[in-house]
């Protein structure tokens, strides 16, 4: 077939539309089975080209079949949702298809990202010496800061390797890359003191002081603490202003991944569960999970652009041949060719401004409030999570969480998933799709309800 972009460009409007609209008449997707896969779809790639119907339509099957992650029944992960202003914006990134390594390849899309990092930085409330950068993902984000603080703490380690004992502290609720990039750095997993969390979900300060001296006493090198804005399971803010007291007393590099919850930054009603943020060194979040811009978009800034520098800039004579570093995007970010994210939540941001994207956030949490009254309001459910969280984690009479969201995907009735906290599962409803309503909302429990009554016999019980 022909490469012509605009012929591509009329199928993939066709697509579009038909996607749009089978969204709403089918919500969720039906479920292929993993064996059934090839049987159903056709995946297979060729020696010879296709003709223009048969791609057209193996191409429309595949959009079709795929999971619906902005539908009104999604309530699966920790993203959901769509922006249109936000959408627009990545499309057109993929259009330009600019690396934003330097200034001479990107443009003005240099100043674009450069924008909505001053933006932040203001939000949060560092100095004019920030620095920053979008990287792929919260787990990036997580890795960037680990790396920094490690050669904050001994710049040599960059040349040398890891060869003294540092360690790393986080909530037992904190994201599982942290391990990850344990391991990565050189750090290693074994180095990482895993902080028992409180009854609600946060990283208890005391058992993490008295950690901390021990391992001062033990001869270690505590060097990095992991303050979570928002806990993958109950949505758990820790504290992060009495975090930021201990980590300057001890004189360790505060990270706070705000991936989940971090957007509250944009909200007056709600960043008071970031206070004290403006004390941390790095801070990340993700606009993919909240704010409905498409995957990926993550901000990652620090309270100091040098320590930016110190760990990832290099030369590249071949690459970096004019401008400065300030406007060299690639001498202070993890990746090389990376692509334009930036565009889509600068699409979005221009669009709506600062307190439409208040709004937003605004808007989740009053849904998130309906969400936990409904649940308080019938014997028949039973609440684990908390105020000032968009996880709401909870039980329906004695079914098992696991065996009731399995099967309510197998029979394609909702996107759900469910979660643990300690020894106790439920099901995890995440309130991330800012398009959705109180209608929806409701909807949601509506169907958990009918579905339980007709097949309560085949679904397993457990004790609540």
């Amino acid at each position: 077939m022909q490469n012509n972009i605009k012929d591509d460009l009329i199928l993939f409007n066709e697509i579009v539309n038909e996607f749009l609209n089978d969204e709403k008449l089918n919500p969720i997707s039906k479920k292929i089975n993993i064996e059934d896969l090839h049987k159903t779809l056709d995946l297979s790639l060729s020696e010879n080209p296709i003709t223009k119907k048969e791609f057209s339509e193996s191409l429309r099957k595949l959009i079709l079949s795929s999971p619906k992650s902005s539908s009104k029944l999604f309530f699966n992960q920790l993203f959901g949702g769509r922006h249109s202003k936000a959408v627009i914006g990545d499309l057109l990134a993929v259009l330009l298809n600019n690396s934003m390594a330097t200034y001479k390849i990107s443009g003005p899309q240099v100043g674009v990202e450069k924008e909505i990092l001053f933006q932040v930085k203001n939000l949060i409330g560092y100095k004019e010496n920030y620095g920053g950068t979008f990287p792929t993902g919260g787990s990036m984000s997580n890795f960037m800061s680990l790396i920094i603080a490690r050669d904050k703490k001994n710049l040599e380690t960059r040349n040398t390797g890891v060869k003294q004992d540092f360690i790393i502290y986080a909530s037992d609720n904190a994201h599982y890359s942290i391990a990850k990039n344990a391991s990565f750095s050189g750090i290693g997993k074994g180095n990482v003191r895993y902080i028992k969390s409180d009854s609600f979900g946060c990283l208890d300060l005391i058992i993490l002081e008295k950690t901390i001296k021990s391992d001062l006493k033990k001869g270690y090198i505590p060097f990095y603490i992991n303050a979570t804005a928002g806990t993958t399971v109950l949505g758990a803010f820790d504290n992060i202003k009495e975090i930021s007291k201990i980590s300057k007393k001890y004189n360790l590099w505060l990270h706070v991944d705000g991936a989940w919850g971090g957007a509250v930054l944009f909200s007056k009603l709600y960043k008071r569960l970031i206070n004290g943020v403006e004390n941390s060194d790095s801070f990340c979040f993700n606009a993919h999970k909240s704010l409905g811009a498409p995957l990926s978009t993550s901000i990652f800034l620090v309270a100091d652009k040098k320590d930016l520098h110190n760990s990832f800039s290099n030369d590249a004579s071949y690459l970096y041949q004019t401008h400065n570093e300030d406007y060299n995007l690639g001498q202070t970010s993890f990746e090389c060719g990376r692509r334009n994210n930036s565009l889509k939540l600068w699409t979005m941001w221009k669009a709506i401004g600062t307190s439409g994207i208040s709004k937003i956030i605004d808007h989740q949490f009053a849904l998130a409030d309906y969400a936990r009254n409904y649940v308080r309001a019938s014997k028949d459910y039973k609440l684990y999570s908390f105020d000032d969280s968009l996880s709401i984690c909870f039980n329906y009479k004695n079914f098992d969480p696991q065996d009731l969201c399995t099967k309510l995907y197998d029979l394609n009735k909702l996107m759900i998933g469910f979660g643990f906290f300690g020894k106790q599962s439920f099901i995890r409803l995440v309130i991330i799709n800012s398009s959705n309503s109180e209608k929806e909302i409701s909807n949601f429990f509506k169907i958990i309800e009918a579905f339980t009554l007709e097949n309560h016999n085949s679904i397993k019980s457990i004790d609540i």
